[in-house]
């Protein structure tokens, strides 16, 4: 192998995520992948003339990390939009709007990103309150979770929904006593018809709100700026120290744009799109799913999974829960009713595709078990690692289940109410006293041997590996009810490397530091085991290197 080598990462502090061999000091690389892993000496000579050579000066060399759940398209788009994190208050929201509607008066529509909830002094935003603010132009306010969308009068003039209109089961016009909608609208069947009011004209969300392709069909000028910003989103991540992303919605003009940028050598990241299926979607259009993962099978453009909901957020009582939420007789809202969603597992199963599921809710989580049960049934056991996304409050019975039914919990730290970026859950609001300790329970559900991923749902949070680690491995501690257990730092890593190549039936292909396995590589710029749990947000990636090339160099 002398002088093979056309990079080499040296005099770093390798962790291979490879249980045969693993620490290392230096990495080599050839055609894309890892030709060695050793010592800097051995690795040197490894070098070709000409080859470049990373100093690392000691950082951490990982393999590049993996987010398995993000909305790439719409990150993408965030990273443009009006952005509302760290607006709190009504004052400041209206400063916020006013100057960028000033700074944007060709924009067609004022779209904000990361808006809290209880912005208005401890409720949400109506559309008389944005009617206040700016009543001339449409103005639309997302929630942090994408769950939720604030509107003015304008916005729902412009979009037909002033006066209510039907909305699939599990979506939500609020409406006010006179007949005429509040400004609030719950999920994607709701909000969808305002983001076509949006420069993107909603094809940054279409493969979350329908899944369907965009109509019209989108011109060579629209197909050329959505290229431009989701080349900018796999920059952005790529950054962060990323070489995969597992995207959570999908149609396939995504996949289609994904492809030439692939072409054009812009493709900073591999990408996963799955198929959306809707609650309305009769199941035959599973068969588009099956067309995607024939048309889109490589390793860094590929399809093979079916995303489904199962309910709503937390925020909204729309997550679906097994008891009432404290003060109130609702249980949240199915967005599939068991029957149907039983059904779309078994045919989706049968056809070898995987699944993943939004389930927020601890019956949602129950039942998207159950669904996965019926799958096992009908088609019998097979290596499915069909995928529950969020979890964030499960049923102390389901625990055993997750793992006797070969589930994959992939979870989102920095989500938890324990971490840094959402408040704390106050008692007597969402969750009932004995449901805390099963809140977020990511450390609880790893002792169970079910297998953990990790990602952040950018845009949900920022799409910041560090940040989201911190909150795995230092979680807030406020005591009764909360149970907050840390996670390994070591744990915390393979479900950012190797447990993220697992679920993309990639184990021994990446995911590893490994000799042949894909030349996708991290280079921190400090020792992660060195940092104190409560400060490793301060580390930041120094290169990203993705099929041996380099994506990120600070």
């Amino acid at each position: 192998m002398a002088g093979k080598a056309d990079l080499v990462i040296v005099n770093g502090k390798v962790l291979t995520m490879d249980a045969a061999r693993p620490r290392a000091s230096a990495v080599a690389l050839a055609g894309g992948v890892i030709l060695a892993v050793g010592s800097t000496a051995e690795m040197r000579e490894l070098a070709a003339p000409g080859a470049q050579v990373i100093d690392a000066a000691g950082g951490t060399v990982l393999p590049g990390f993996i987010d398995s759940h993000v909305h790439l398209f719409q990150g993408s788009a965030a990273l443009e939009f009006m952005s509302m994190d760290g607006v709190e208050t009504p004052q400041q929201a209206a400063r916020t709007i006013r100057a960028y509607a000033d700074a944007n008066p060709d924009e067609p529509m004022i779209l904000g990103t990361g808006t809290a909830y209880d912005l208005m002094g401890g409720r949400n935003p109506t559309r008389h309150d944005l009617d206040a603010i700016l009543p001339d132009r449409p103005v639309a306010l997302l929630s942090p979770d994408i769950h939720t969308l604030w509107v003015n009068t304008k916005a729902l003039e412009l979009s037909g929904l002033l006066h209510g209109g039907p909305v699939p089961e599990g979506s939500v016009i609020v409406m006010e006593p006179g007949g005429t909608a509040s400004g609030e609208l719950q999920e994607t069947g709701a909000f969808g018809p305002v983001l076509k009011l949006s420069r993107t004209g909603g094809r940054d969300m279409l493969g979350y709100v329908t899944g369907a392709e965009p109509e019209p069909p989108a011109t060579e000028e629209e197909r050329a700026a959505d290229r431009r910003l989701i080349a900018k989103g796999l920059a952005h991540a790529a950054s962060h120290g990323i070489t995969t992303m597992h995207n959570m919605d999908g149609n396939f003009y995504q996949l289609e744009l994904l492809s030439d940028l692939d072409a054009t050598g812009d493709l900073k990241c591999r990408m996963q799109v799955p198929f959306h299926l809707k609650n309305y979607d009769p199941l035959d259009r599973l068969e588009e799913a099956a067309e995607m993962r024939r048309l889109y099978s490589g390793d860094r453009v590929w399809s093979g999974r079916v995303k489904m909901f199962m309910d709503g957020v937390l925020d909204t009582h729309t997550a679906l829960m097994t008891r009432p939420y404290p003060g109130t007789e609702t249980v949240g809202e199915p967005v599939f009713e068991p029957d149907h969603f039983n059904a779309a597992c078994i045919r989706a199963d049968a056809m070898g595709l995987q699944i993943s599921v939004h389930s927020i809710g601890d019956l949602a989580t129950r039942r998207t078990l159950d669904g996965y049960q019926a799958a096992c049934e009908a088609n019998g056991v097979r290596d499915s690692r069909h995928r529950i996304e969020h979890i964030e409050v499960i049923h102390p019975n389901d625990l055993p289940r997750l793992r006797s039914l070969g589930a994959v919990a992939s979870l989102q730290p920095r989500h938890s109410a324990l971490g840094d970026y959402f408040p704390l859950i106050p008692q007597g609001t969402i969750l009932h006293d004995d449901q805390y300790p099963y809140a977020f329970a990511w450390q609880r559900i790893r002792d169970t041997g079910t297998p953990v991923i990790f990602s952040t749902d950018w845009p949900v949070v920022p799409v910041d590996v560090m940040r989201n680690i911190q909150c795995a491995i230092a979680p807030m501690q406020p005591g009764a009810p909360w149970d907050a257990r840390p996670q390994s730092l070591m744990d915390t890593l393979a479900s950012y490397t190797s447990g993220n190549s697992w679920v993309e039936f990639n184990e021994g292909r990446k995911g590893q530091l490994a000799p042949g396995q894909m030349g996708d590589v991290v280079v921190m710029d400090r020792d992660l085991e060195a940092c104190a749990p409560g400060a490793i947000h301060a580390a930041r990636t120094m290169v990203t290197i993705c099929a041996g090339q380099v994506t990120y160099s600070a």
